[in-house]
């Protein structure tokens, strides 16, 4: 008759190997970090299922019997399996592929780092990146054409779940001979409104941010619509027109001194960057949202 409803667990036969190889109880009870008198308890229940006695108790210690040695060679087997087990268990997770939806500034600036941690914890898995703005971001995650997306934009579609995962934060550039760059006092929100600016396209994370801190005022039409932070970048330092862009995608023409910083009175042009997914966030692609956050932002509950 099968007795598979009381298999002993794999702890306790780890237990009985360490007693065999150790030549004690005790030592082989501090090998898989167990105390004492829980290994012993553990070993009387396996002994109980077994039928025969296991181990020869004497007031200076417990040693195996011979049955004991025999159930322990067995174990080693058993155990050895159970690696194999698990590590077929974790090639499941490392051979699954992720397809990810990331806006362009997260793309630019922050995925590289994040996959290269994905990488270095999943080395088989296989990860598509398709760049593009956060409204696209968010219809191929709502249309399943990916499983996570990562946004800019403040706003979160409501039938999606989400998490923060960093911060940036808008600036206002203008090149270096622009009359903005020697200003000696912020700009005022007003005359950043009625200047034609270069900037990004309607759908865009840094576009939207934008529009809804200069709401109260009448915007200027745009000097040059865009579709890339380095085309921008390209505007501005070529004088064609101030543009806001993301700290994060300007540090390095801001280091090169291409283009300038110009502070700006009264705007908050801080914004939260969001992984956006649908449903169920598990396996590698809760891993990705993991490493995202872990620049100080909590990681979101596993779900599914």
């Amino acid at each position: 008759m099968s007795r598979r409803s009381e298999w002993p667990d794999l702890s306790t036969v780890e237990l009985l190997v360490a007693v065999a190889d150790h030549g004690s109880l005790g030592a082989g009870a501090r090998a898989v970090g167990m105390a004492q008198p829980n290994a012993s308890r553990s070993l009387r229940r396996l002994e109980a299922w077994a039928g025969v006695p296991l181990l020869e108790r004497h007031p200076r210690g417990a040693r195996p019997t011979p049955a004991g040695l025999q159930l322990a060679t067995e174990g080693r087997q058993l155990l050895a399996r159970a690696s194999e087990f698990t590590r077929s268990l974790e090639g499941l997770v490392t051979a699954e592929s992720l397809l990810v939806a990331a806006s362009q500034t997260i793309s630019e600036c922050l995925a590289g780092a994040w996959l290269a941690e994905l990488y270095a914890e999943h080395p088989a898995i296989e990860v598509g990146l398709q760049v593009c703005n956060s409204d696209q971001v968010t219809a191929r995650v709502l249309r399943g054409q990916v499983r996570l997306g990562f946004i800019e934009s403040g706003r979160v579609d409501p039938r999606l779940q989400s998490s923060i995962v960093a911060a940036d934060r808008l600036v206002v550039l203008v090149a270096p001979e622009h009359p903005w760059a020697r200003r000696a006092r912020p700009l005022d929100p007003t005359d950043l409104a009625r200047t034609p600016l270069a900037v990004r396209e309607p759908g865009s994370g840094t576009r939207e941010v934008l529009e809804r801190q200069l709401a109260g005022h009448d915007l200027a039409r745009p000097a040059i619509e865009l579709t890339s932070n380095a085309a921008l970048l390209g505007a501005v330092a070529a004088d064609l027109a101030p543009a806001v862009i993301s700290e994060l995608a300007a540090a390095a023409a801001l280091a090169a001194g291409q283009v300038v910083s110009v502070p700006v009175r009264g705007l908050n042009l801080t914004r939260r960057l969001h992984a956006v997914w649908v449903a169920r966030l598990q396996g590698v692609a809760y891993d990705l949202v993991r490493i995202a956050a872990a620049t100080g932002t909590p990681p979101p509950r596993r779900t599914g």
